[in-house]
């Protein structure tokens, strides 16, 4: 990695980096731990009266917290947690979104030595059932607005829910304060886990089956400290730096790209509820000086929509880093030349990230590319006998079974962690070409699994939900090119006989998907087909549909 060459070993440190036997690795020490690596690392005078959460409510009202006032609504929730019970290893929710909440419960559970398992408010009913009971979870942080959805279902659907804590509960029904939690008073002592003690329970979809728990421990954050530092360009403790992202908190975009540096940095977070749409993040920007940012790839065409933006607001935008799909090259150009920002795009999976990436400051861009292997990290491209392929030939993205920055595992499910192997590798089923520098051009899926506006999402998850319709009686569902996209949710159903083919027939299979799993998995379209194609061994045949679709286009 000639482009470390430019860096000195204290450089290299201040990010994360050692050099050991003329060779760069990631610094893990033994006792990295999540809350100390952020929060815990700005509580002197010099810092704890600094700026750490800067929230506007949906009225636009804007609301300050300290590294000092956060670290005390923290030790109160910490301290009421422990009250009832909970401590070293025990899995607390959170379902708070892109509220102040979030962040403060992620600090008290890292206090009690917990598991934060981390839940998002797109999820459907069906989708959080089977989080909260895969894990058996007996305590929920989550919003009155979500909860109002379930609080009837809570006996039947959440057999192993003891707790739910909320801002404004209906104390009739067992409910907590988390007003009153926040100034909670006990003895409790902190028990704060170590590196490779878990920490996050992230629930995402894999290519089959249900969302998966993905478990990482404390040590996620220090293996990502050098890439995070990377793809922020250097910059993280500029003087006026400010972050912000629509990124979901329960995801690692929102959280561990974004919430977590801001604060591994000492700078502040500002954050909102509302719904992302161009003009309305242009003008937050502008109004909190935001100079750090996360931008899926879809959130970023579509401020592309606005040509020349900053002839119509004043930002001080300076980074965006952007991952979770390829970006465009015309959208890179756009953001260099038009918007005037450094982007540098990442690559990775849950379960292993931070591979490969873009960092302007040691070595150039090219548009289109995803970047060149990041410190730490061993990236190869194989065939299908696990042959390393040349220069300019496909091939899938593995790294080493080793990597730094890979997870402890799934959980229940230890045939899933089987097939990310394969010999001394751990798969991606993404495909890419390396060029002559060292540069990778991502070439798209080996598997099922459909990524659309930043989102992994499994088919057999939605196709589960679609055969539960009573219109239904077999379907498939397959990621379709998208332009804007990536690629777009797109379902072929067979139906009863006493149902027939409808506009309204289709709006309300959306809505069953939308209402049951979450709107972004909700099929963008839906196709009806009086039968399948079937594999020899009786399954639907979706590679011919995905071929099919591609002679449409």
């Amino acid at each position: 990695m000639d482009y470390l060459n430019k860096l000195s070993d204290k450089d290299l440190f201040e990010i994360g980096l050692i050099r050991k036997d003329n060779e760069v690795k990631i610094y893990i020490p033994n006792d990295a731990n999540i809350y100390n690596m952020t929060l815990g690392g700005y509580l002197s005078k010099e810092h704890i009266n600094n700026p750490a959460l800067i929230f506007e409510d949906k009225n636009g009202n804007v609301i300050n917290y300290t590294f000092g006032e956060v670290e005390a609504m923290s030790n109160g929730l910490a301290s009421k947690l422990s009250s009832l019970g909970y401590n070293f290893g025990s899995n607390i929710a959170v379902h708070t979104g892109q509220h102040p909440d979030t962040a403060i419960a992620h600090m008290a559970i890292c206090k009690i030595g917990g598991v934060a398992v981390t839940l998002s408010q797109l999820y459907g009913p069906e989708t959080l059932k089977h989080a909260l009971n895969d894990c058996k979870v007996e305590v929920l942080i989550t919003s009155n607005n979500a909860w109002n959805k379930l609080r009837q279902t809570k006996a039947t659907s959440f057999p192993y829910l003891k707790y739910v804590i909320l801002r404004d509960p209906d104390l009739g029904q067992n409910e907590i304060s988390l007003t009153d939690a926040y100034l909670f008073e006990s003895n409790f002592k902190a028990n704060f886990g170590s590196a490779n003690d878990p920490a996050l329970l992230m629930y995402t979809s894999g290519s089959t089956g249900k969302p998966k728990g993905i478990l990482h421990g404390h040590r996620v954050l220090a293996s990502y400290r050098p890439s995070i530092n990377l793809f922020f360009n250097l910059s993280m403790k500029d003087k006026n730096a400010v972050y912000w992202s629509p990124s979901d908190w329960a995801w690692v975009g929102g959280l561990l790209d974004m919430l977590f540096p801001a604060w591994m940095a000492g700078k502040p977070i500002a954050t909102s509820e509302d719904r992302f749409n161009a003009d309305w993040a242009y003008k937050f920007i502008e109004r909190h000086k935001v100079t750090h940012t996360f931008l899926a790839p879809t959130a970023i065409k579509r401020m592309a929509q606005v040509q020349n933006p900053n002839e119509l607001y004043d930002l001080s935008l300076k980074i965006i880093c952007t991952g979770g799909e390829a970006l465009a090259s015309e959208t890179l150009e756009w953001a260099e030349n038009k918007l005037g920002v450094i982007c540098n795009e990442f690559y990775g999976m849950t379960e292993v990230n931070h591979l490969i990436g873009n960092c302007e400051a040691l070595y150039p861009r090219k548009p289109g590319s995803m970047g060149r292997v990041y410190p730490g990290h061993k990236v190869l491209l194989i065939d299908d006998e696990q042959n390393e392929v040349g220069q300019n030939i496909e091939g899938e993205i593995v790294t080493t079974s080793n990597s730094p920055t890979k997870f402890l595992g799934y959980l229940n499910n230890k045939d899933k962690e089987e097939e990310m192997k394969t010999g001394d590798y751990l798969r991606t089923h993404d495909l890419a070409v390396k060029d002559k520098e060292g540069y990778f051009w991502y070439k798209g899926r080996s598997d099922d699994l459909i990524k659309s506006s930043g989102f992994r999402i499994g088919p057999a998850e939605i196709e589960d939900a679609l055969i539960s319709n009573k219109a239904i009686v077999e379907a498939a569902v397959i990621g379709k090119p998208d332009k804007d996209r990536g690629q777009i949710v797109k379902a072929f159903v067979k139906l009863h006989k006493n149902y027939e083919p409808s506009k309204e027939l289709i709006e309300d299979i959306r809505n069953y998907v939308k209402e049951n799993l979450a709107t972004y998995k909700a099929p963008r379209e839906i196709e009806f087909v009086n039968n399948f194609v079937m594999t020899s061994s009786g399954k639907i045949n979706r590679r011919v549909l995905r071929e099919n679709e591609k002679k449409i286009d």
